[in-house]
């Protein structure tokens, strides 16, 4: 079935697709003359699993190849995002296939929810350069994403090709231990504080570790003299957190260097669904739920 094959495929993007941490730049050859379609279009080939670009006075086009370090059958697997910077500007993204261009990103769009997704096999980045009546210094650039169209399906933040998911929705029993089992980040902890980003449209939680199960990467870090464990976890603002009382278990993905908040039961409640799913034996994975 096709989830058997997205199981099969996680190591495979996980151990054999490298991420990057450089940018790519690119400066335009094509300054001081008029842009000729055929001419002036660059092609850059990138075989990371993440990374970004950036474009310095952008003229004429790019064509960005994906191209990550797996077998082509597990292409159809594969979902791409891209997430603007904020200041990038001298551009249009398209989402291009046999040559015809789909607009991703319009020059100069400051909408708040600015990650765009869409299937691997559904195209690649054009990038076309805008007339500029001025001369002022202009830089196109993103970042980039390839994951697992079941990774990215958890996400909220995804929108185009993928549509956008319920993403306030209580998650089931075994959707909350299938997040144990997979998420970036599996903690014990309290809300401490929340801070809503109007602008963003995005809500803030600070987290208070009592616990930490897991984590990719140093989100949650001991702070003070006391030594306690916090970090901060993002969500969409139209799911209306709050500071409260008690524990939660708070898991979810790293996307685009943030923690993203997946499901997140009250503790008690998940140390009820682990006991039963534990005494008949269907834990996906096993996990001290003190």
């Amino acid at each position: 079935s096709s989830q058997q094959s997205l199981h099969h495929l996680l190591p495979l993007c996980t151990t054999l697709v490298a991420p990057c941490s450089r940018a790519a730049s690119f400066t335009s050859r094509a300054e001081g003359r008029n842009w000729e379609r055929r001419r002036d279009v660059e092609q850059v080939y990138l075989r990371c699993s993440e990374g970004s670009i950036e474009w310095m006075y952008p003229t004429g086009a790019l064509i960005v190849n994906l191209r990550p370090n797996t077998s082509p059958a597990s292409f159809k697997h594969l979902t791409v995002c891209i997430k603007p910077f904020k200041d990038s500007a001298g551009a249009n993204i398209y989402l291009e296939k046999t040559g015809e261009l789909k607009l991703l990103v319009r020059d100069g769009d400051r909408s708040p929810r600015k990650v765009y997704c869409f299937g691997y096999d559904q195209g690649g980045l054009f990038v076309e350069a805008t007339p500029q009546q001025d001369i002022s210094r202009k830089i196109t650039g993103f970042q980039y994403e390839l994951m697992s169209k079941g990774i990215a399906s958890d996400l909220h933040t995804v929108s185009g090709e993928l549509g956008d998911i319920a993403p306030c929705r209580p998650c089931s029993d075994t959707e909350v231990l299938l997040a144990v089992c997979t998420s970036d980040f599996v903690i014990r902890g309290s809300i401490q504080d929340v801070t809503n980003e109007e602008e963003e449209q995005e809500s803030i939680i600070h987290v208070g570790v009592s616990r930490l199960y897991r984590q990719k990467s140093k989100v949650f870090q001991l702070t003070g003299e006391s030594g306690n464990w916090r970090g901060q976890i993002k969500t969409l603002l139209e799911c209306g957190v709050r500071p409260g009382d008690g524990d939660f278990l708070f898991t979810g993905r790293m996307h685009f260097g943030e923690a993203r908040l997946g499901c997140a039961p009250r503790f008690r409640d998940f140390q009820r669904m682990y006991k039963e799913a534990k005494d008949k034996g269907l834990n996906p994975c096993e996990i001290g739920p003190d």
